[in-house]
């Protein structure tokens, strides 16, 4: 795998809000993630904290009646406006975390020839070189060790990666970006890093990390492959539905507890892609969308 340099000094984050300000991240969670990824105890520490036995005993706790304790720590810290999701008694923190959203809030953008956001997330959009690699911060990716499929990963060379990071207090549901047939969920098991930009420069978060994808045959951009990743804190990627045809904006699954990660895959000339998306990405700036927003145009 090549490897770029990276540098232990603290890395600033910036991400374009639906208002288009950029907003920097320097978050005490950030500081404390830049520590455990570039020192040495905080890589001796990683070596728990990123098994899925660890991800899965927080997420039994988690699942109890015991945890709903957290949730309204959870939603004062992280400024949430709880408005836009059904009202209802939470059994759990689990079941806050995936929460149903109003209808009426995410409507999604109807239009034949628009591929839309599966999710809720901060968008960075990398064109797929002629070896199907591409670069994020520190690391390159091959689609080739992402998909554990050489030949799979060859009829992407020349496309786009589209990756949606989910911070946690984002809406953790995600749906199809268009209609389809969609295959059976594969699943590729694998550790679990957090997938915060100070990991992934660190590490090659998405050959790593647990991840489930699908393929999804699409009358206007081809062949899409949509795969969610698992992160620390996210061992469950819960996707509701095998072969079947499925339509825009139908709900896929769901994430449980944590931030996490989808990446869209398109093929070359299927579809072009909002400028703005790709001159924040080559500037190094994340862009705020949500699920259902159109991202990208039908060739």
């Amino acid at each position: 795998m090549k490897k770029m340099k990276t540098t232990a000094s603290p890395t600033v984050h910036r991400c374009m809000g639906k208002d288009g300000t950029i907003r920097v991240e320097d978050s005490g969670q950030d500081r404390f993630l830049q520590k455990l990824y570039t020192s040495f105890y905080g890589r001796v520490l990683l070596k728990v904290l990123t098994q899925p036995g660890f991800s899965k005993a927080a997420g039994a706790f988690l699942d109890r009646r015991a945890s709903r304790f957290l949730i309204r720590p959870f939603i004062e810290k992280n400024h949430m406006d709880m408005r836009p999701y059904v009202k209802r008694p939470y059994r759990s923190f689990n079941d806050f975390f995936t929460r149903e959203i109003l209808p009426t809030e995410r409507m999604i953008d109807c239009d034949p020839i628009h591929l839309v956001s599966p999710c809720d997330g901060k968008i960075s959009i990398y064109p797929l070189d002629e070896t199907a690699e591409f670069a994020v911060k520190g690391s390159v990716y091959t689609l080739e060790r992402i998909l554990k499929n050489p030949s799979l990963a060859k009829r992407y060379e020349g496309g786009y990666a589209c990756v949606f990071r989910l911070c946690v207090d984002d809406y953790h549901r995600y749906s199809y970006p268009a209609d389809g047939e969609k295959s059976e969920n594969i699943r590729i098991s694998g550790i679990l890093h957090t997938v915060n930009p100070i990991a992934v420069e660190s590490v090659p978060v998405y050959h790593e990390n647990t991840r489930e994808y699908c393929l999804l045959k699409t009358e206007r951009f081809g062949t899409l492959i949509q795969m969610e990743v698992g992160a620390m804190m996210v061992g469950r990627i819960c996707n509701y539905h095998g072969p079947r045809y499925v339509k825009k904006g139908s709900e896929k699954g769901r994430f449980e507890f944590g931030g996490s990660t989808i990446l869209l895959l398109v093929q070359k000339g299927q579809a072009t892609f909002r400028e703005k998306f790709l001159k924040n990405t080559a500037q190094g700036i994340e862009t705020q969308v949500e699920m259902g927003e159109w991202i990208g145009t039908a060739k």
